[in-house]
C-alpha cells in the first residue's frame, strides 16, 4: 500500500501495524482513525477520515439568503445555533444590515450559553470516560471521596453519603449486565490511572452535569424559542422585549430566569469542573510530555469586528502562531483569498485542478468519491484507505498553506501571547492548582500545546463564557431600563434594495474553534455558499504538499499500552470534542440517489 510520508518518515514499507478506530465519537460517529504503530506500540502514522457528505452547500444555491440560516443550522444539534449566528452575519455583511443593541447583547448570551453548555456536555458525556474508570469507581471508600471532593473546592454535595448513595446506583447499573453507556470500556486497561475514589467523584460528577446541561439550555428556548437549533434572524433577534407584558417572549421574570441559569452554570463550573479537569489531570502528567503535541500552529478569527458594539465581552482576540513562535501572532483575515483556501487533492471532491486551492468565495463541493487504486475493500466496506489518494469527505483548509488547529486550546494560546490579562490570569491560576496537585513547576506554553492543555482550556473557556455572559446580562438589562427595546432591524429586509451582487463573510468563535461562512448573493439569490467549520480545520487531510491536519499530526509518536484497545487514540482526538458531521459536506451506497430536490 502506497503511505504519503509524514514528517517522521514512517510508513508501512518499514514495517509496523495498522489500527482502525470507526466510529471515533460518541455521538457524531462519522469518523474513521486509522494509525501505524511500531514495534513499541508508538503510533508513527495516522489518517483522519471523515465518512459523510451531505452537500448543504449545493443544496443553499438559489434559495434566499435570509433562509440560509434555517438550512445550516441543521448541520448540527450539538452545535445549536452557532451555523446560524454566523449565517445571519455573513448575511449582514453582504448586504450591510446593522442590528441593534439589545440583538447584539441576545446573541452575545445565546452564542455564550452555547460555549458553556457544549464544554460541560463535551468533558463529562464524551471524554471523561477516556480518564475515567466508572467500574473502578465501585472501590472507592466514600469517606475518601468526600475528603478528596471537599479539598478540591466548595462543592455543596460532598458528604460520604451522597458519594455512597451513587456508589450504590451505580453498583446495581453494573451488577445488572446492562451497562448502557459505559458498555464496550476497556475497563481493565492500564491506561486507566485514576484511584477509586478520584473515579467516583468523576462518575457522580457526570450524573451530575447531566441534569445541568438540561437546564441551562432553557435560556436558548427563552431567547430562540426551542433547543436544539434555536430561531434567528437577519437583522436582528425575533424575540419581542416587554417587561411588563406577562405573555411577552422577554420580560423582567423571563430575564431573571436566565441570570439564574447563568448563576447555576459558573457555580458548577468553578466548583465541579475545572477542579476535575485540574484533578484528574494530576494522575496524568506523563501526557505532558508525550503525545499529543499537535498545537504548534494556532488560529482563530477572534472577535467579529463587523459588528459596531462594545467588545469588552469578547476578550479572546484573534490571529495565527506558527511553529510554536508565541512571541510572534500573524494577523487573520477571511477575505482575503491568500490567506483562507480549500484544497481537495485528498477529498473526494474535485476542483478540475486539485493541486490548487480556493478560496470559500470561489468555492467548489463536487463530490468524487473513489476509494484509490490501493485501497482495499469497497464503498461500503473500506478494509483499508489509501492516503497518497483521496480518503476523506473533509476539505483541507489551510491559512496562506499552513495547516492550524482551531478550538479553545488555539484561542487561549492566542490570548495569553497576546497579553490578555483575564486570560494569562485564569491560566496563572489553574496552572498554581495543578502544579500544586502533581509536583510539577509546569509553565503555560509547556503545559497547553498538549492533550491535557486542550481539555484545560476548553474548562477555561466555559468560565470565561459564563463570567462574559453576566455581564452581558447586566448590559442588556441596563439598555432596556434606558428606554432600548428594539430587537430587529428590518430596514433591508425588501430584496429590491439590495445590490445586483453582493458577498459577505461571518465569522463565530464556535465550541469547536473558527467558524466561518461565506456568501455569494446574485439578483437576490445565493448564487453560492460555503461553510469553513472547525472540524474542517483539526480534521482534515493531506493537501497536495503533504502536510497533515491537526489531528492526525497530534496522535503521533503517542505510546500506546494495548493497540488493540486504543484508548490513547480516543483521548487525543476526543479532546479536539470532534464534530464531524459539521465538517463533512446523505451518502447512499455506490452513488444510489436518495432524493431530488427541485428549487422553485
Amino acid at each position: 500500500m502506497a503511505v504519503l510520508q509524514t514528517p517522521n518518515g514512517f510508513s508501512l514499507d518499514n514495517g509496523g501495524r495498522r489500527i482502525v478506530v470507526d466510529p471515533v465519537t460518541r455521538i457524531e460517529g462519522h469518523m474513521r482513525c486509522e494509525v501505524n504503530v511500531d514495534s513499541d506500540n508508538v503510533i508513527r502514522n495516522a489518517v483522519s477520515t471523515g465518512t459523510m457528505w451531505r452537500g448543504l452547500e449545493v443544496i443553499l444555491k438559489g434559495r434566499d439568503p435570509r433562509d440560509a440560516w434555517a438550512f445550516v443550522e441543521r448541520i448540527c444539534g450539538v452545535c445549536t445555533g452557532c451555523h446560524a449566528l454566523t449565517s445571519v452575519r455573513a448575511v449582514e455583511d453582504a448586504l450591510g444590515i446593522r442590528i441593534p443593541k439589545n440583538a447584539h447583547l441576545i446573541r452575545e448570551i445565546m452564542a455564550k450559553t452555547l460555549q458553556v453548555h457544549d464544554h460541560i456536555v463535551h468533558f463529562y458525556h464524551l471524554h471523561a470516560l477516556d480518564w475515567v474508570n466508572p467500574v473502578n469507581a465501585l472501590k472507592a471508600d466514600p469517606q475518601a471521596t468526600s475528603a478528596l471532593q471537599q479539598s478540591l473546592s466548595a462543592h455543596p454535595k460532598s458528604s460520604p453519603g451522597y458519594f455512597r448513595d451513587v456508589q450504590n446506583r451505580l453498583k446495581k447499573f453494573v451488577e445488572s449486565g446492562q451497562l448502557g453507556i459505559f458498555k464496550n470500556g476497556y475497563w481493565d486497561n492500564p491506561a486507566y490511572k485514576l484511584p477509586p475514589e478520584a473515579d467516583l467523584m468523576a462518575v457522580t460528577h457526570y450524573l451530575e452535569a447531566l441534569d445541568l446541561q438540561k437546564d441551562i439550555v432553557k435560556i436558548h428556548a427563552i431567547l430562540g424559542g426551542k433547543n436544539p437549533h434555536p430561531n434567528y434572524m437577519v437583522g436582528g433577534v425575533p424575540c419581542a422585549i416587554n417587561l411588563e407584558g406577562a405573555g411577552a417572549p422577554l420580560n423582567m421574570e423571563r430575564l431573571n430566569f436566565i441570570h439564574a441559569r447563568i448563576q447555576e452554570a459558573a457555580a458548577f463550573i468553578d466548583n465541579v469542573y475545572i477542579p476535575d479537569v485540574l484533578a484528574i489531570a494530576s494522575f496524568y502528567k506523563g501526557w505532558l510530555y508525550g503525545g499529543g503535541l499537535a498545537a504548534t500552529n494556532v488560529m482563530d478569527y477572534g472577535d467579529y469586528e463587523r459588528v459596531p458594539y462594545d467588545h469588552s465581552t469578547c476578550q479572546l482576540p484573534g490571529g495565527v502562531i506558527l511553529n510554536g513562535n508565541w512571541n510572534e501572532v500573524h494577523p487573520i483575515d477571511p477575505r482575503d483569498p491568500e490567506q483562507v483556501q480549500e484544497f481537495v487533492s485528498h477529498s473526494w471532491y474535485s476542483y478540475g485542478d486539485d493541486s490548487k486551492g480556493l478560496h470559500p468565495w470561489d468555492g467548489v463541493t463536487e463530490a468524487k468519491y473513489e476509494l484509490g487504486p490501493n485501497a482495499k475493500g469497497t464503498r461500503t466496506d473500506i478494509k483499508e484507505l489509501d492516503e497518497a489518494a483521496k480518503y476523506s469527505w473533509i476539505k483541507a483548509p489551510r491559512w496562506r498553506g499552513h495547516a492550524v488547529e482551531v478550538g479553545p486550546l488555539s484561542r487561549y494560546i492566542l490570548a495569553y501571547a497576546q497579553n490578555v490579562g483575564y486570560v494569562r490570569d485564569q491560566l496563572g491560576d489553574a496552572l498554581g492548582r495543578f502544579n500544586t496537585l502533581a509536583g510539577t513547576s509546569l509553565t503555560a506554553q509547556q503545559a497547553l500545546p498538549t492533550t491535557i492543555g486542550r481539555t484545560l482550556a476548553r474548562a477555561l473557556e466555559s468560565q470565561y463564557c459564563a463570567t462574559m455572559m453576566q455581564a452581558d446580562w447586566n448590559s442588556l438589562i441596563a439598555n432596556i431600563k434606558a428606554g432600548d427595546t428594539a430587537t430587529a432591524n428590518v430596514e433591508k429586509w425588501d430584496p429590491k434594495t439590495w445590490p445586483k451582487e453582493a458577498k459577505g463573510v461571518g465569522t463565530v468563535a464556535a465550541p469547536r474553534g473558527g467558524l466561518g461562512h461565506w456568501i455569494k448573493i446574485k439578483d437576490g439569490k445565493i448564487e453560492n455558499y460555503q461553510c469553513v467549520v472547525p472540524s474542517t480545520w483539526n480534521g482534515s487531510p493531506r493537501d497536495p504538499k503533504g502536510n497533515i491536519g491537526a489531528f492526525e499530526a497530534s496522535l503521533l509518536n503517542t505510546p500506546m499500552e494495548r493497540p488493540d484497545e486504543p484508548v490513547e487514540i480516543l483521548r487525543t482526538l476526543h479532546s479536539f470534542d470532534p464534530c464531524l458531521a459539521c465538517s463533512t459536506h446523505v451518502m447512499a451506497p455506490d452513488g444510489a440517489e436518495l432524493a431530488r430536490v427541485t428549487v422553485r
